[in-house]
């Protein structure tokens, strides 16, 4: 399992990259995005990211899915 941001739902509210720094970071807009460098093991003990995001913008994917 690998969680993924959807940039257009992501309204820069911090909650991710301040709750889970190893996982997420962000663009100059404030964006969060998945870091390169996370690893399967960072993914799956951060899933709780899915219910903590307001617009649900952090999605919990199969490892093997097209995004």
């Amino acid at each position: 399992m690998k969680l993924f941001v959807k940039s257009e739902k992501c309204i820069a509210c911090g909650r991710c990259y301040l709750n889970y720094p190893d996982l997420f970071d962000t663009n100059d807009e404030g964006i969060a995005f998945v870091k390169e460098s996370a690893n399967e093991k960072d993914h799956i003990s951060s899933r709780n990211a899915v219910f903590e995001c307001p617009t649900r913008a952090i999605q919990m994917i199969e490892s093997n899915e097209a995004i």
